[in-house]
């Protein structure tokens, strides 16, 4: 049995203090957990260096500024923080998670006096994906739930509410054999799988959806800049779904997911992983892990 998030060893950075994991805790009456007014980041470390950290701590800035509180910290002070806790987790390679929330001070909708506390965790973690599964593309469901009209929420924050429909498809598409779900936005365009972005391949261009309701991840970005290094075209616009059974391949690409392979979705559509997708999944891991890159050649 795996052992719980919260009996980890090491230690965690919380409010500008290492601490022992164990002790990293908050009260039952955080703002954050009745109202989920927190933003957090999901990062990843290769090689003990952690890639585009600075980015990721500058978005979390934006998504709490979205969520109408202040970071106590510079993304300077974050940068370094996270750097040092890395160091005295000993790890190489792993996951980094800072997470910024609403205290207890106050306890209802409005809570403008409650202290906005900040911690950073950093983990072991492998592939989010099976991998023997990430190789052969994995399968998504169609979510029921879809990613809302940027007029209803902070769609452009990294916010812990908008996350409650993603756990809930992704749990439905796990309990039918799936691997995922890719969701519809509002309008019923594609958007986005749970928890990462989604590219389509047809006659070796490259379509993914304009971000206008979602995140525009950090990985995505990367992917986007990757593809432009081979001259491949992206092209960033609406899709609709009745157009998937038009494209050969699917990946999706994310700080967890890293570049995923899609082999189907929803039962309807199928792709077939190919040299797009496998040419990118490459040059990301190369662009992540400069070290490993360089001594495999």
């Amino acid at each position: 049995m795996a052992v719980p998030f919260d009996q980890l060893d090491g230690q965690i950075w919380m409010n500008g203090e290492f601490v022992p994991w164990k002790d990293a805790k908050v009260h039952v009456l955080t703002h954050g957990l009745h109202y989920a007014s927190a933003v957090f980041e999901g990062e990843r470390a290769y090689g003990g260096r952690v890639f585009k950290l600075t980015e990721h701590n500058q978005r979390l800035h934006v998504s709490a500024d979205l969520m109408g509180f202040k970071i106590p910290y510079t993304v300077e002070e974050l940068d370094a923080a996270t750097i040092e806790l890395l160091k005295r987790q000993g790890f190489s390679d792993a996951y980094v998670r800072p997470i910024a929330w609403r205290g207890s001070e106050m306890m209802g909708v409005s809570a403008q006096a409650n202290r906005i506390n900040v911690a950073i965790a950093i983990w072991q973690w492998g592939s989010y994906f099976n991998p023997a599964e990430k190789l052969k593309g994995i399968k998504l469901d169609l979510a029921e739930y879809r990613r809302p009209d940027p007029m209803t929420a902070p769609s452009k924050a990294k916010a812990a509410g908008l996350y409650m429909i993603c756990t809930i498809s992704k749990h439905a598409a796990e309990a039918k054999g799936y691997a995922d779900a890719m969701m519809l936005d509002y309008r019923g365009r594609v958007a986005e799988a749970t928890g990462a972005n989604v590219f389509f391949v047809r006659d070796g261009v490259i379509h993914t959806p304009d971000p206008d309701c979602f995140l525009n991840g950090i990985t995505r970005q990367t992917v986007i800049e990757l593809a432009g290094r081979r001259g491949l075209e992206v092209v960033e616009r609406a899709i609709m779904p009745e157009e998937l059974s038009t494209f050969s391949e699917c990946f999706l690409t994310g700080s967890a997911a890293e570049v995923t392979p899609v082999s189907e979705i929803g039962g309807k559509w199928t792709f077939t992983p190919g040299r797009i997708s496998e040419m990118l999944m490459n040059d990301y891991m190369k662009e992540v892990y400069p070290a490993a890159a360089q001594a495999a050649e």
